[in-house]
């Protein structure tokens, strides 16, 4: 191409007002943080976030995707925060898991990551105050729900303040090249979501299982003639080439994750209502308690039930989704009503609905 071509130069003409544009608005921004932190609010406030992006959306005629800009401004996002203080972020880690790469979906690169042992570790992090906010899975397409979040969202004092809808692809790594893998590492489940493709492209090959696709991919580094199965994130952190992406079994493997906090956002216009309560033990309670739901005309996109300790002669808890935040009149009635009725109830958090990703 000639380098002096009148479209390059038009390029590096539009590069320059884009980085000019670009600093005006980070120091815009920087004067609103600082607004904020003199009014002790949160700098990411996940309802102003989804706001501006639709606007920006509005705004956007393409042939920029949706999702490109939705990844630009997620990283600028991301570079304000880290001017004032980088926002802490824990998750259930090691390093390149799944909950690793949501975390980067949901807060940017330049997030301050507190991986955690354990989804508990994750609750007590936030509550101690050694991270602003954390990041768990809550229930995946393939495999139900995650009980750990679901007792620990009753045993804690945080809230959910945002969720995020992730599809689970793997990706095929390794150091050498693809005829030469004998040995394929990954987590359990993984090997399960690729067993059709493992059987087709590699039927003699050693299938080994690991805790986490994350050790998977350092063990894959260390070793001659080893693979493993995992995400783009753990292959970037141990210097791993992808030989072949998506080789999952289904395409709509999703995990919806959950953002948790000591500090509840306020009503977008769309949001989502996330509670829990007992009842007794007796025929048709279940009925009675979600009857104050249809008297509302309120819409439920999950209801799921855990066995309980037994106290007053009640044994299971269950968790609702439903459709609007808990200032809405017809939510506050609906809660106020079921919680009459019921020997334990707990309003877990609202916040901005999302779709799948």
């Amino acid at each position: 191409m000639n380098r002096s071509s009148d479209a390059l130069a038009e390029v590096e003409k539009l590069d320059a007002q884009l980085i000019a544009l670009l600093n005006k608005r980070f120091l815009a921004a920087k004067n609103v943080a600082g607004e904020l932190r003199e009014q002790n609010q949160p700098v990411y406030d996940p309802v102003y976030q989804q706001k501006m992006m639709e606007r920006l959306q509005a705004l956007n005629s393409g042939p920029v995707t949706p999702e490109i800009l939705h990844a630009v401004y997620r990283e600028i996002f991301s570079g304000l925060r880290a001017l004032e203080r980088p926002l802490k972020a824990a998750f259930l880690g090691p390093l390149g898991t799944f909950s690793h790469q949501a975390t980067i979906e949901i807060f940017g690169t330049q997030t301050e990551l507190v991986p955690q042992k354990t989804i508990p570790e994750v609750f007590r992090a936030v509550e101690c105050g050694r991270a602003d906010h954390g990041c768990v899975p809550i229930e995946n397409s393939a495999e139900g729900v995650i009980n750990y979040t679901m007792d620990w969202l009753v045993k804690s004092d945080v809230k959910i303040t945002a969720e995020k809808y992730c599809r689970i692809h793997h990706s095929l790594m390794a150091k050498c090249k693809r005829e030469e893998i004998r040995r394929i590492y990954s987590h359990p489940q993984v090997l399960g979501q690729c067993q059709h493709y493992l059987l087709e492209h590699f039927p003699g090959v050693e299938l080994v299982e690991m805790t986490s696709t994350a050790f998977a991919a350092e063990r894959a580094a260390q070793e001659e003639f080893a693979a493993a199965l995992g995400t783009p994130v753990a292959c970037k952190l141990h210097d791993l080439n992808i030989l072949e992406e998506n080789v999952e079994d289904s395409s709509t493997n999703t995990t919806r994750f959950l953002v948790i906090s000591k500090h509840p956002v306020a009503r977008s216009g769309n949001d989502k209502t996330s509670l829990c309560f007992a009842v007794k033990n007796r025929p048709g309670a279940l009925y009675e308690a979600l009857e104050p739901f249809r008297k509302n005309q309120l819409q439920l996109t999950l209801i799921e039930s855990r066995p309980w300790q037994q106290q007053a002669g009640w044994e299971y808890c269950f968790f609702i989704d439903l459709l609007g935040h808990q200032s809405d009149p017809d939510v506050k009635d609906a809660c106020m009503e079921l919680e009459q009725n019921s020997a334990f109830f707990k309003i877990l958090g609202s916040y901005p609905q999302i779709g799948t990703k």
